[in-house]
């Protein structure tokens, strides 16, 4: 082999072991592996599904900033999705506009109050009877 054409391997080989991946890791926020945290999913209903009732993007992001956000500030996701709910009696399901809010978590009293804190706030403010919250057991790393 040539030195023209081993130098530039070289090279090539030298930089990809300087290479390190960047991580977040390091703090309770953002753990390299976890123990006792979990995946709590809350879901709002928004409205009727294709209707203009109800709440729209703005008050959903007011809500958010006001009582998610400093509850949870170190992050969190929230994805559009379609839900139905069937009161008792009811002859039909209602079909809604809804948000799905996730959140990962150290399982703490603090943190459930904080679930639950969340949860109230949404009743109070719309008059739903309902948030439905489904919380599992999460292995997390960052």
């Amino acid at each position: 082999m040539t030195l023209r054409v081993l130098l530039p391997m070289l090279a090539v080989a030298a930089l990809a072991g300087c290479a390190t991946p960047s991580t977040f890791h390091g703090d309770q926020a953002h753990p390299a592996t976890t123990t006792g945290w979990v995946d709590t999913r809350l879901y709002f209903g928004l409205g009727a599904a294709g209707g203009n009732l109800g709440v729209g993007e703005d008050a959903w992001r007011a809500f958010l900033d006001a009582e998610v956000t400093p509850r949870f500030p170190d992050g969190l996701s929230v994805l559009d999705v379609y839900g139905q709910w069937q009161d008792a009696g009811a002859a039909e399901p209602e079909r809604l506009r809804s948000k799905m809010l996730v959140i990962d978590y150290p399982d703490t009293k603090d943190n459930r109050a904080k679930i639950e804190a969340i949860r109230s706030a949404w009743k109070a403010r719309t008059g739903d009877k309902s948030v439905l919250r489904v919380t599992t057991p999460a292995q997390v790393s960052f």
